[in-house]
């Protein structure tokens, strides 16, 4: 094939020759000199022509097989791939095999380069997993009331107990079914042999948590459940596990509900309290109840349940809206105005304080705001878009916005021996929410914020001190897909954030510091 190619070429080169040397004969050059030029002119230029289409024809007789630098077909080529990656860019070059450069002459090994530029992604709404009630399932619309019906539940946990005490041969496994609050014993205060769920690879934990923080979390999520007992409760079914043993290590006081030290398990719908407790201890806030996530096998087929930390002293005074302090939307917002406690200052008694000190308000409209958890201030949801699910559009609440004044609050809780601080309970928050309907009827009547979290905010290193935290609970890390989800979770909470930065600049609010 190739010699027939180059005899080809070799009759066009000659014919080429004559007809010049036909157009040189008819001007009858007057010299042997100008022929001889002609001629290695001629010369010179076939040896180019030859040289080219030479290089360019393949080296091989067999067009089927080319030669691999030539063909992105052949099986052992790789396509062009993506090399390095910058910023918003990729920089994609044709590599040969092995995914090294091929061994031609520096002026062939120039890649072939090319800059795709990433389309910027969409700002969705984020979930947390686990917080919205399944549709195709029909077994978990009979537990809106988490186990409604207590025979489930109740079957459910005698027959693990069974196997354990036929395994372990101690304890005993009798359940109280009076009531709708569910108390889970654990004897002699040992807790199971496995790993804990709570990792802390470092010397120390990170320094947002106390002591008393870690120990509480370790202890939610690896005590061992041996005992069921029923306790009755206002608002729906809740499930509460104890530890009777004689050394406490809170400071908490023994009630009726509770001898020793007990965890409140909550719906897998309620999730979003455990990312609550992280983001307020690493704000600085200090206000909620220690949260952990578990799984029981018990518990709607052993999906992941937020666990919190049973604190007796907080004992509501109106059952209605679950508070200590009962109070409408209008006597907050003329509290507001009286700046209570403030520097230490006691109150007139005209002037309509509670016990609870100024400052608390702002702590708590900052994180609702951020979490948007409406139920607490705006309870029939006034502020914002409700969707048809929400309690308040269930309850039929949302009708009667027509008054804000006579709205009570809700969820207004203070410990009996530490009135002048507020307890943050039932912080279900809301990440599906969009920055277009945020709820800033919250911030109504808030002049000052916490120094502390706004400087957390605006640092940048939220994001970084969450994910530290959250790797600390492996059960919620995990419920989340891992990394990936939790940051989708993250990406929501520093929107909201630079969107409240923007509101305080806007409305001259004050960032003071808050140590009371």
């Amino acid at each position: 094939m190739i010699s027939a190619r180059a005899g080809t070429l070799r009759i066009s080169f000659t014919l080429l020759c004559s007809w010049i040397f036909r157009i040189w004969g008819g001007r009858r050059p007057k010299s042997k000199r100008n022929l001889l030029l002609l001629f290695t002119a001629c010369v010179l230029y076939g040896i180019f022509i030859v040289s080219k289409v030479v290089y360019l024809w393949p080296h091989q007789g067999d067009e089927k097989n080319p030669p691999r630098n030539r063909a992105l077909g052949d099986a052992s080529t790789k396509p062009p791939q993506a090399h390095l990656q910058h910023g918003n860019f990729y920089m994609v070059s044709e590599l040969s095999e092995g995914g090294v450069p091929s061994t031609l002459p520096a002026a062939t090994l120039k890649p072939n380069v090319v800059y795709i530029t990433l389309r910027s992604k969409r700002s969705k709404p984020a979930n947390i997993r686990g917080t919205v009630k399944p549709k195709k399932r029909r077994k978990y619309a009979a537990q809106v009331q988490f186990e409604h019906s207590q025979g489930i539940l109740q079957q459910g946990f005698n027959k693990q107990m069974d196997q354990q005490r036929l395994g372990e041969g101690e304890g005993d496994a009798t359940a109280a079914r009076d009531g709708a609050v569910i108390l889970l014993a654990v004897p002699r205060g040992k807790t199971s042999a496995h790993q804990s769920n709570i990792r802390i690879y470092s010397d120390s934990a990170p320094p947002w948590f106390s002591a008393e923080d870690i120990r509480a979390m370790k202890f939610l999520a690896d005590c061992k459940i041996k005992r069921v007992k029923q306790v009755p409760a206002s608002h729906g079914d809740l499930i509460l596990f104890e530890n009777p043993s004689k050394k406490r290590p809170f400071s908490l006081a023994p009630t009726s509900a509770c001898q020793g030290i007990c965890g409140l398990i909550k719906r897998p719908l309620d999730m979003s309290e455990v990312f609550a407790f992280h983001l307020d201890r690493i704000l600085g806030i200090n206000r909620t109840l220690p949260s952990v996530s578990r799984k029981f096998e018990f518990v709607q087929d052993g999906l992941p349940c937020p666990v919190i930390l049973w604190d007796s002293s907080l004992s509501p005074a109106d059952n209605t809206t679950q508070s200590s302090t009962r109070m409408k939307w209008s006597t907050y917002q003329q509290i507001l105005k009286q700046n209570c406690w403030l520097n230490g200052k006691v109150p007139k008694a005209e002037s309509g304080c509670t016990q609870i000190h100024h400052h608390e308000w702002s702590k708590m409209a900052l994180f609702d705001f951020l979490l948007q958890v409406y139920t607490r201030l705006d309870r029939n949801c006034c502020g914002f878009r409700p969707r048809k699910e929400d309690i308040c559009v269930l309850q039929g609440l949302n009708l009667k916005c027509n008054d804000p004044g006579n709205i009570d609050l809700t969820h207004i809780m203070q410990r009996r021996d530490d009135p002048r601080h507020l307890v943050f309970i039932s912080n279900k928050g809301f990440f599906d929410r969009s920055e277009d309907n945020l709820d800033f009827k919250l911030l109504d009547g808030i002049r000052e914020f916490p120094e502390s979290a706004v400087s957390i905010l605006k640092s940048h290193r939220l994001r970084e001190k969450l994910l530290q935290s959250f790797f600390l609970d492996t059960v919620f890390w995990e419920s989340q897909r891992g990394r990936q989800g939790i940051e989708k979770l993250i990406d929501v909470i520093e929107r909201r954030a630079k969107i409240l930065l923007t509101y305080i600049n806007a409305h001259g609010i004050k960032v003071i510091p808050m140590n009371d």
